[in-house]
Formats: structure tokens, sequence, C-alpha cells
């Protein structure tokens, strides 16, 4: 059960109801995860949406690499609901479902393409010790250009808060699903 609550859009103001709107003619078209609790503050809202489409449909990253990157920062932050809706996006986008197992299973998984080495590498680095090392930077840099790394960080940055959201107010999974990641 939420720690705050699902606002219906007839107890929404005219600023949720607009940010309302928006999210569901966007890309996602429903207001699953954060986004009930977001709407409680709409001048946050309305941003922090703008800046998850981006992420999550327009960022220079393919979608492969950008649903490995969120895993990783869903299994560090153990958000069940974001683990929940990208793992399965991660697997269609490429990354392989023994991968996605042994991040799940908080082991190191076994990547056999570079690109998604460094995606592991980067932000585990990154979500560990709060930046990367010049060796870590530079392999970004050839793999990424600076346009991807930069995305990347916003990637990073922007599921941070969604997990930090999804934990403080407690979001549920739907119903009948079981907790996907263990503490």
């Amino acid at each position: 059960m939420p720690r705050i609550p699902e606002l219906t859009p007839e107890q929404m103001d005219p600023d949720q109801k607009t940010v309302f709107d928006d999210i569901m003619s966007g890309p996602r078209g429903s207001l699953r995860g954060p986004f009930h609790a977001w709407l409680h503050s709409p001048k946050l809202a309305d941003p922090a949406q703008k800046l998850g489409a981006f992420c999550r449909f327009s960022s220079s990253l393919p979608k492969r690499l950008s649903e490995l990157a969120i895993i990783v920062i869903a299994r560090h932050w153990c958000a069940q609901f974001e683990w929940y809706a990208h793992a399965p996006e991660a697997i269609e986008a490429g990354v392989s479902a023994e991968a996605v197992e042994a991040i799940r299973v908080k082991t190191k998984p076994e990547l056999s393409k570079p690109d998604e080495v460094l995606i592991y590498g980067f932000v585990s680095e990154l979500l560990e010790t709060r930046t990367v090392s010049q060796k870590t930077y530079q392999q970004a840099e050839k793999v990424l250009g600076h346009r991807g790394i930069v995305d990347l960080v916003g990637v990073v940055g922007y599921y941070c808060l969604v997990s930090a959201t999804l934990n403080v107010f407690d979001m549920p999974l739907p119903d009948g699903e079981d907790p996907p990641l263990s503490p």
C-alpha cells in the first residue's frame, strides 16, 4: 500500500491535471511507477516526467544499453517496481536473460558485448563511488562520446530519483506480483 494517496483526475488541481494529461498522452500512456507520488508536486512532476521521457525514449544511448543501466540502478536501490518494469525491457532490447538474472541476484553478469561491459562497469562504479575513474571515463568516451556520457549520467540521475521515489512512497507492484528483488 503506498504511503501517499493516488489522486484521481477529479481530485487534481489544474496544474496536476495538466501534468496528468501530458503523461497520459505521451509515450508512457499510464501513471505507473513514481508518477502518482510526483503529481502531489506538479512543479516537480512536469520537468521530471519530461526528463524521464527523454532518458527512456530519446537519449543517444541504444535502448539495450539504457535498459541495462536502468536495471543496474534498480538493483542498487532495490527498487522493486523499477526492476519489474525494466528487466523484461532489457531482455527484449537484447540484454541476455542470464545477465539480467545475475544482476537480480547481485552477481557480476557475464556480458559478451564490450559496450554492455562498459555500461555495467560505468553505472556500477558511479553508484558505488559517486564518480568514475579516469580510466572508466576514457573508455566511455571512446565508446559513447561526450553526448553519450552526458546522456548516461542523466539516465543514472533520473532513475535514482525514480528509485528513491518508489522506495520512499512504497509504490506498489501490480496486484498479484511478488517482489522480484531481495534486499
